[in-house]
């Protein structure tokens, strides 16, 4: 995350180490078959014979010491402080309603918590390293941390069946997650603190460590970053002493999350028992003069722009205001082309039914940018199967109207 949050991204021959979206709402990891076809989805293949195992390092810096607890460092209290913190962060996205590994009513799909001692125990920058494991570090280098960067997620995504990494088994499907780490900074040029900490005169200087945490393991389960400000997966992160939302509670374990990163979560792991989140709302951006994209470059032969690409597309509970979901604009797939085509399509998926929504596109010109997305969009056309397939610039040079003609 970043004072403000940033991905570092690899390839491999039969991995995909990236961030990217999905033609079916919000901003998803996904990655382009090796064989060609549509970008799939990032998602695990989870069942109770095959749980999410879930780990982290008690290895912890101490000089300069950049994580912060209540209780007395070294002793098992505070592990246990630090080890609560991550469970609260993955019982939000687990409490969800709605999804596939909601604890409540499909339990058993994330393993216990495991301690692991090594210090060198995540993902480091050589891909030859690739475990096969999911940790998360606060005691581990990496050329990942660049200016700003307070932790970052690599998540390794299959990118055809039969692809493996580590101890883990072959892949299933392409799109499948196969290995996620998480990686803090732990140069001195950051601090954080677990919630206790945090209420603390000292902690008031550093970052809550579990908005952070939320933040990193909604990239876990493949989503990308939100153009939300009130989203978890906002790109950047909430102030030193302050955290974002509510906390978990037993009650409502997802307190922390927005309704827009409810909904991400669902389009990625919908409950197909679910009757209430089933709504969608798919349209495309247009230009209200068409011949405002006739000098575009083409991304690739055959395909031109006919839409405007990156627009923010928001849903709004007509009757109360309040933001429900967001995607980012701008692209569709043929599945029996299997081109990318740069049409201005969104679609934004498992709204809530029963109400009323209202709908509104605009350019990233605010606190978030194209830059914080690049990631995402640029690997649409990451394949050896569609090498002369690029990706267009970010469109920000538009002022949303709505067509006279309609109501």
């Amino acid at each position: 995350m970043k004072r403000a949050l940033a991905i570092a991204t690899a390839a491999g021959l039969l991995l995909a180490m990236t961030f990217e979206p999905s033609a079916n709402a919000y901003l998803v990891g996904s990655v382009v078959p090796l064989a060609g076809g549509c970008p799939e989805p990032g998602r695990w293949d989870l069942s109770l014979a095959s749980p999410l195992v879930r780990r982290w390092s008690t290895s912890l810096p101490s000089a300069p010491a950049t994580l912060l607890t209540s209780s007395l460092p070294g002793t098992s209290a505070q592990l246990n402080e630090i080890e609560q913190a991550i469970s609260d962060s993955f019982g939000a996205w687990s409490g969800v309603t709605g999804t596939t590994f909601n604890a409540a009513s499909h339990p058993g799909l994330l393993a216990p918590i495991e301690r692991e001692s090594s210090a060198d125990s995540c993902t480091n920058d050589q891909e030859s390293n690739i475990d096969g494991l999911n940790t998360i570090c606060f005691n581990q280098p990496s050329d990942g941390f660049t200016a700003g960067v307070l932790a970052f997620t690599r998540v390794i995504t299959a990118n055809a069946p039969g692809a493996s990494v580590g101890s883990g088994q072959p892949a299933s499907f392409a799109g499948q997650i196969l290995d996620a780490d998480t990686l803090f900074r732990n140069d001195g040029q950051a601090t954080f603190a677990t919630p206790a900490a945090l209420a603390t005169s000292q902690g008031q200087g550093a970052y809550d460590l579990e908005s952070l945490l939320i933040h990193e393991i909604g990239h876990w389960f493949s989503l990308d970053h939100s153009g939300i400000w009130r989203a978890v997966m906002f790109p950047y992160s909430p102030p030193p002493g302050q955290f974002l939302g509510d906390r978990p509670t037993m009650q409502a374990p997802d307190g922390p999350l927005a309704d827009d990163d409810r909904a991400g979560i669902r389009s990625l792991y919908p409950d197909p028992n679910d009757s209430v989140n089933i709504g969608a709302i798919r349209g495309r951006v247009l230009p209200a003069n068409p011949f405002a994209l006739a000098g575009l470059p083409a991304p690739s032969p055959g395909v031109s722009i006919t839409g405007i690409f990156g627009a923010q597309v928001v849903a709004v509970n007509a009757g109360t205001g309040a933001v429900v979901a967001g995607t980012m604009g701008g692209w569709s797939c043929n599945e029996s082309s299997a081109e990318v085509q740069f049409d201005g399509s969104f679609d934004i998926e498992r709204l809530p039914v029963g109400n009323n929504y209202a709908i509104y596109a605009e350019p990233l010109v605010g606190l978030s940018a194209p830059d914080d997305f690049s990631g995402a969009l640029d690997d649409l056309c990451s394949s050896t199967a569609s090498p002369s397939c690029s990706v267009p610039a970010v469109d920000t040079d538009f002022n949303p109207r709505v067509r006279p003609d309609l109501p």
